[in-house]
Formats: C-alpha cells, structure tokens, sequence
C-alpha cells in the first residue's frame, strides 16, 4: 500500500498534520483537501487540542501548490467531470475554516510555499519560515488568477507589492516575505524540531494563546537578513499603481532601467487575460470580507475551468506538453475587452456563499 498522501496525528495536545507528497512537492489534491475539511471541525472543538501544527514532508517543499494537472485531465477525458467543480470548492472551503479557526493554527514552512500551499498558511494565526522558504503566487503563468484568498491577503501588503507579485508571480524570500508581512518569523530549519518540542510543551490555554504561541516562536526566530523589498518599493508603486495592466505596461516601458525591463519582459509571456481579471479581482476584493472574498474567487475559478479558457492552455504549455509556447486567446493585453473581464464576475448555479459565524 502507498503511503496516505496527508497525515493526522494528536501529539502533546498538537493536531499534527503533514502534507505527504515530497516528489511532488507536496501539491494539494482534490483527497488531500477533503481529508482537511473532514478533520478539522473536530479538532476546533476538541478540548484536547490546544494547536494546530501544519508541515509538509520532505526537504524541499511546504506546499507547491495544487494539483492542477488533475483538473487538465478531467477537461481533456472527462467533460462532464465534477473536480473542476468540487476541487475549488472544497478548497475553498478549507480556506476559510483555517481563517476562522478558533485555535492557534501554525504552519511550519521549510521549503517552498506557492499558491494552493499559501492558502493553507497565510490565513492562519501563525507562520514561521526557515531559510529554505521560498513564496509566490504563480498563477498568472498558467492562465488562472492569485486564489486561495490572495483576492484578500495581497490587497493588505504595503503598497502596490500585492499588485506586483499577484501579476509577475515574482518570488520571495525569508527576509522579504518577513518584511511585507507575509510569514511572521524566521526560525531555522535545523531548529524547527525543536520549536514542535516547545509547542507541545508550553501551556496554550485561555484566550490569550496566540500571544503565547508568539511567545514561545520567539525563543527559536532568528534575523533571516537584510530585505531587497525596501529599495523595490518606489518603483513598485511607481509602475504597478495603475488601473489597467496596459497602464502598467506603458509605466514599465517608460521607466529607466534593468528592473523595468525585467518586469516587462515577465508579464508579456503571461496571458493578458489572466493579468487582467487578477488586476479586477485585487480592485475587487479590496476592503471586503475573507466571505466575499472567496466568492468572488469562486466565480472566477468556475469561468476558468470552461474548456476553451487561458487557464487550460497555461496548464498544458507549462506543465503537460512542456513547450513552454502557450497560445493566448487574446494574444495582446490590447484585445482585452471589459465583457471578457466581467463574465469571471457573474454569479454561478452552485455559487460559494457563506455565513458569518
């Protein structure tokens, strides 16, 4: 038998779990999500559990993100398929429960943190990153948009910095990712065993756990060193401050200098659809709930998944054929019409509504 591709286990009054695909980067699966969502809810409530720990196995990777060739598949064999559906529901719906989660939730981060992988730990009360960490939100390369509730966590960040790594999928390191807010410490990976030892053995309880839980990562945090995100600042906001990804563009070209021209060079391979539905979803989800949020995002996912979308396209281009030639459809960020942007928009028949609770 193969090993489960996600662990549970309860440890020191710690709901361990561990995402278990280390060859695959330990990409998120239509099952693994559903083991999450079916965990959960009984842990919140069981007084036994004083923390949540999250992990991935391996040494290379946290969480690359999700397993999207999966949904690719169904689109090829299957059209009458319910995963493109389901999966971005279900995932969804992990989402929130981790950003309403009623118990420290802690992500050990050793490794990469991408996309699908970002949901399952920014939205927690705590992340802490070791030298290996390694952050972007790649989606605009395969056609699809920052998801997961980027719509919500990316409009936070100082500046146009959400902007800017939600179309360029630019990646970040500790010092930066620390910097901007997206991790809340820097701790080892040599020393990550020794922080689960310390979690487990603190007392965690009363209303004021999260403060101990700071508490306690603050023993093992360490200076990851200097950031380059504050010198990128001013030219960030200079030139992704714009309300249209052609802006953008025109602001890039007109700018002096190697950093310009890099940025230029990266959104022109990446489908102007894709930059231009993320750029509303950010205007969008500004200011509104993690709820809203993730309806909108919701939406948006379903609009992707038809068969004909940029979103397919990126996925076969970039991770199935492997030619790396994807045929955008429009080609030209200019063919981009405000129908094409608004139809990701509009309500759908199993639409994504939550109640606040």
């Amino acid at each position: 038998m193969s090993e489960a591709e996600i662990l549970f286990e309860v440890k020191d009054g710690l709901g361990l779990i561990t995402l278990n695909r280390p060859k695959a980067l330990n990409a998120l699966t239509y099952g693994m999500i559903l083991e999450l969502e079916k965990a959960l809810p009984g842990w919140e409530a069981d007084p036994a559990i004083k923390a949540v720990v999250l992990r991935g196995a391996g040494d290379r990777a946290f969480c690359a993100g999700g397993d999207v060739i999966g949904l690719y598949r169904e689109m090829r064999d299957n059209q009458s398929g319910t995963l493109r559906r389901d999966f971005f529901r279900d995932e969804y719906i992990v989402n929130r429960r981790i950003y309403r989660f009623a118990k420290p939730w802690i992500s050990l981060i050793d490794g990469i943190d991408m996309g699908g992988g970002v949901g399952l730990s920014a939205h927690g009360s705590h992340s802490v990153a070791s030298e290996k960490f390694l952050f972007a939100m790649p989606e605009t390369t395969i056609g699809l948009f920052p998801d997961v509730g980027g719509g919500y966590f990316l409009t936070r960040l100082p500046g146009a910095l959400g902007t800017f790594l939600a179309l360029t999928s630019h990646r970040l390191k500790v010092a930066d990712a620390l910097w901007a807010g997206i991790v809340d410490a820097h701790v080892p990976s040599a020393r990550m065993g020794d922080l689960l030892a310390a979690l487990g053995a603190a007392d965690l309880s009363g209303p004021d756990a999260d403060r101990k839980v700071d508490a306690v990562i603050a023993r093992f945090a360490t200076d990851p060193g200097l950031a380059t995100l504050p010198d990128l600042m001013a030219d960030i906001d200079r030139c992704f401050s714009a309300e249209s990804v052609g802006e953008i563009e025109a602001k890039l070209r007109k700018h002096p200098g190697e950093w310009a021209q890099k940025q230029l060079a990266a959104l022109l391979k990446l489908s102007p659809l894709s930059m231009a539905i993320t750029l509303e979803q950010l205007r969008r989800c500004a200011n509104r709930s993690f709820e809203d949020t993730m309806t909108i995002e919701y939406r948006m996912s379903q609009y992707c998944m038809r068969p004909d979308h940029d979103f397919f396209e990126g996925v076969r281009a970039l991770l199935v054929d492997k030619d790396q030639k994807p045929r955008w459809n429009p080609a030209t960020i200019a063919a981009v019409t405000p129908a094409m942007v608004e139809a990701h928009f509009q309500p759908v028949a199993n639409d994504l509504l939550f109640e606040m609770t």
